[in-house]
């Protein structure tokens, strides 16, 4: 047997294939290695070159990086210094906008106290809810409040409106803080690096262009911007800042005026409550007299009439148990002729009785329900005067806390704006119609006001007001003044405009 093969038999080639094939494999290895040695010629040239190409464009790259810090860091130090300014605006502001705010509060114990009265009075009933003074004396003092109110809530609401300006102000340049301090700590880790670093390596698509970039033109425009919007807020909150100083004052002459008038008007009428009250419980009085007499007399003829009733039953009883005689008994003599008139009279006597107790008992109605009404009348002006009592120990209160004002100190005020135009001097003294007011700890206190002039003389002008919270370090005496002498006034040489 012969033994199989394993695999297919290749193809078999010539002699002179098998020398082609060799001359062409020498031909081959020639050619390479001629263009590996050309190729190593280049590359040792551009090895030269590209070292030195290398190690310029490093070094540039270093001096860029070292300008772009400097820029960097000269931005950041003017942003810090305008974040600085505006920080201190931002309390200069808020601390006037919260003198303002006390001296708003001062006036809110005497509107609360003027509402709470019109409230109660509110609660009266019946005809004892009239219009009277006492409503006109307290809408009055409600209009003279709200109007004192309306200035100090509108400067209040400028000043938290330049706040939040001011805060969206620093919350952009806090931003762009925060970005050049981040870019600077970039910039400078990226020029301590070094080829020996070893955290360095190579990145995916490293020299694309990231979204959202700036030019530098941009950059520096941003920033700029950013300190200008700064300076412009500031501005505009100083000059706030100046009008609200300007406009605390308050009309405490006018509110006092009012306040005795309204509490004038409250006790009288008071006193007119008081005598309605006495002489409708006089009339209550004698009315139940006459109810207790009638009453008495309608038992009486209740009595009366059940008397007769028994009378009448008799005359009945007897007339109808005659009837039964027999025959020519039955007859209609004197006995009963007598009864027939005495049921007759019996009955008309009861009629008037019924009549005069229907009578009776209707007046008796009567006199009970008006007795009724003016029970209930009475109710309301009972109610109506503890009101007006509560009305007036309430209104009381702004009395109370005006004579507290007389244990306070004198304060110096300093009459200044916040540029410092001024070298006015305010001392504010208590006098007696001072008055405090107290709302949720809130301290407001009106001052007589002495001016000083510069050169030293001092004369004390009475006639002017102010309402002030208590530690207030600014105040102008210009808003609404009353008509003052001529070395008060503001065109008078010594008098400083501020």
């Amino acid at each position: 047997m012969m033994p199989s093969l394993n695999a297919k038999p290749g193809l078999h080639r010539s002699v002179s294939e098998w020398t082609s094939n060799n001359q062409q494999l020498s031909a081959t290895a020639q050619h390479e290695r001629h263009i590996s040695n050309v190729i190593r010629q280049e590359g040792r040239t551009l090895r030269n070159e590209t070292n030195f190409k290398t190690r310029w464009d490093e070094t540039d790259t270093c001096r860029r990086l070292s300008d772009r810090v400097w820029d960097v860091a000269r931005w950041k130090e003017v942003l810090e210094t305008c974040a600085q300014k505006v920080d201190e605006e931002m309390e200069t502001l808020t601390l006037s906008k919260e003198n303002t705010e006390q001296t708003l509060a001062a006036t809110a114990v005497p509107l609360e106290v003027t509402t709470e009265c019109l409230t109660l009075r509110e609660g009266r009933q019946g005809h004892e809810l009239v219009t009277d003074p006492v409503d006109e004396q307290l809408k009055k003092e409600v209009e003279l409040i709200e109007r004192v109110q309306q200035v100090l809530q509108q400067h209040t609401s400028r000043a938290f409106e330049q706040l939040c300006i001011l805060q969206e102000v620093r919350h952009q340049l806090t931003a762009d803080l925060q970005n050049k301090m981040d870019a600077l700590d970039i910039d400078m880790s990226c020029l301590s690096l070094t080829i020996k670093s070893p955290h360095i390596s190579l990145k995916t698509n490293p020299t694309r262009i990231p979204s959202g970039s700036s030019t530098p033109q941009e950059w520096v425009q941003f920033s700029q911007h950013n300190v200008a919007r700064a300076h412009e807020a500031m501005q505009v909150s100083q000059q706030i800042r100046e009008d609200m100083n300007l406009t605390r004052a308050q009309l405490q002459n006018e509110l006092e005026t009012q306040r005795r008038a309204t509490e004038f008007a409250l006790r009288k009428r008071n006193h007119h409550e008081e005598q309605a009250r006495h002489e409708l419980e006089w009339q209550i009085k004698t009315t139940e007299e006459e109810m207790a007499e009638m009453e008495s007399d309608i038992h009486g003829l209740d009595a009366d009439l059940q008397a007769k009733t028994a009378n009448l039953k008799l005359a009945h009883t007897r007339l109808e148990t005659r009837t039964n005689r027999p025959n020519m008994d039955l007859c209609r003599d004197e006995v009963q002729h007598g009864l027939v008139n005495e049921v007759q009279q019996l009955e008309a006597t009861i009629a008037a009785l019924k009549q005069k107790l229907s009578e009776a008992q209707h007046s008796l109605q009567k006199m009970k329900l008006h007795h009724s009404r003016m029970l209930q009348d009475l109710s309301r002006k009972q109610e109506a005067l503890s009101l007006e009592q509560r009305s007036l120990n309430t209104h009381a209160r702004l009395t109370s806390t005006s004579s507290t004002d007389n244990k306070n100190s004198a304060l110096m005020v300093p009459l200044a704006n916040s540029s410092g135009r001024s070298n006015l001097q305010l001392l504010a003294h208590v006098c007696e119609s001072v008055s405090l007011r107290r709302h949720h700890g809130i301290q407001s206190v009106a001052f007589c006001l002495h001016y000083h002039l510069p050169h030293g003389s001092s004369r004390q002008h009475p006639g002017i007001w102010y309402l002030l919270p208590q530690g207030v370090s600014q105040a102008n005496p210009d808003r609404h003044p009353p008509p003052q002498p001529d070395h008060l006034r503001p065109d008078f040489p010594g008098f400083a405009a501020f």
